[in-house]
């Protein structure tokens, strides 16, 4: 029986920065020429960001120098900023009180008593600790002891979709399953130093945040909210039950070079070549109709897209892949611009506010992330 969405909850770190004040915050860390730090701007306002929540912000206003403190000015060539242990110490402070958050808010949507959860699922690519915040999620929240606890790690942007897949096995193996899935990046803790434009475009882009869903095989009695007809929804109003009914993977061949997420001795490594959008075009399209037909539906029948916006071109690529129209990727680029590109928990973002909408299903969610992989989701 598929994984019935009954409640989603998501979480942004309290303080952001608007993205002019983000590449001037950064241009010392960056640049060392003129020609640099005339570029720097542009690129970061090409990005499709307009403003991004990071742990690291000490204020949301003021003095830029009063901002942030964690990435000192750099002192010369060689400086490449916090270890990565030093940064792995901070995402072990801050990662459980984002996810907490989250994942509380989706359960008090949903109705669900915590001790009926039977399996957990966390997701996260950027950062590492164990005991991890899942253990953290079971002490906060309440959770049984004996959950069962499932990590997705490093799967990239497209994580929380490999997270939902689980929970609908769980529930079709078992029909009493209640799953609750948690997706959690501190992207910012990995900021670059020094000028390598891949790695510029992804300082640009991600940001932290959190979020989760809690959901089981069938609706029980007295669980979640009832599906609603109306057109629009209040902020924290009742949602439409979603459910997952399908997902699907494809890993494109020969293309391990065009995204890649590696352990570096300052943090977490991004490159991103310009040719993902070319391959986008190319694959998307003919592998997702022959998915799409395997599951009794086709390309013409979607009434909303969850897409993971992993930057304007990304999004235009696949829009042009699709024949898209601008509206239907809309809500993708309003979280862009909202929050910016925050990996794994974005496309539930997306989810929330499509179903706040009441947007019209089915649904496929996409992502994309090293390999290069695609991953969908189906929704009903």
């Amino acid at each position: 029986m598929p994984f019935l969405i009954a409640g989603l909850g998501t979480a942004l770190p309290e303080h952001s920065i608007d993205q002019a004040e983000a590449a001037a915050i950064v241009e010392p860390l960056n640049c060392e020429s003129d020609e640099q730090r005339r570029l720097l701007p542009v690129l970061y306002r090409r990005s499709g960001v307009g403003r991004r929540h990071s742990v690291l912000l000490e204020a949301s206003d003021g003095t830029l120098e009063d901002r942030q403190s964690f990435f000192a000015p750099r002192g010369d060539g060689e400086d490449f900023g916090p270890t990565t242990g030093e940064r792995m110490s901070r995402y072990v402070i801050e990662a459980l009180p984002l996810a907490e958050r989250a994942a509380a808010s989706a359960i008090e949507r949903s109705g669900i008593a915590v001790s009926r959860v039977t399996h957990l699922v966390t997701v996260s690519c950027s950062g590492f600790g164990a005991p991890g915040w899942d253990i953290g999620l079971i002490d906060r929240l309440h959770l049984p002891r004996d959950v069962a606890r499932t990590h997705v790690g490093f799967m990239g942007c497209h994580g929380a979709l490999n997270g939902l897949r689980l929970a609908n096995a769980f529930c079709e193996a078992n029909p009493h399953a209640v799953v609750l899935v948690a997706a959690l990046e501190l992207c910012s803790l990995h900021q670059q130093y020094g000028w390598e434009p891949d790695r510029i475009v992804s300082n640009a882009l991600f940001a932290d945040g959190a979020a989760a869903v809690i959901g089981t095989a069938t609706r029980a009695a007295g669980v979640g909210p009832p599906s609603s007809s109306k057109s629009s929804l209040a902020p924290h109003g009742e949602m439409p039950s979603w459910s997952v009914v399908a997902s699907g993977s494809l890993v494109v061949p020969n293309t391990t070079d065009a995204m890649s997420w590696h352990i570096g001795d300052h943090g977490f490594e991004m490159t991103l070549s310009p040719k993902v959008p070319d391959l986008i075009q190319r694959t998307l399209r003919p592998w997702l109709e022959s998915w799409l037909a395997a599951n009794g539906t086709s390309l013409d029948r979607i009434g909303s897209w969850a897409v993971h916006p992993g930057g304007p071109r990304i999004l235009s690529a696949t829009a042009e892949a699709l024949s898209l129209s601008p509206e239907a990727l809309a809500v993708s680029r309003d979280v862009l611009r909202d929050c910016g590109n925050m990996s794994s928990p974005t496309v539930l973002f997306l989810l929330e506010r499509l179903q706040r909408q009441n947007a019209p299903r089915p649904c496929v969610a996409l992502g994309f992330g090293p390999g290069l992989t695609i991953e969908a989701a189906l929704f009903a």
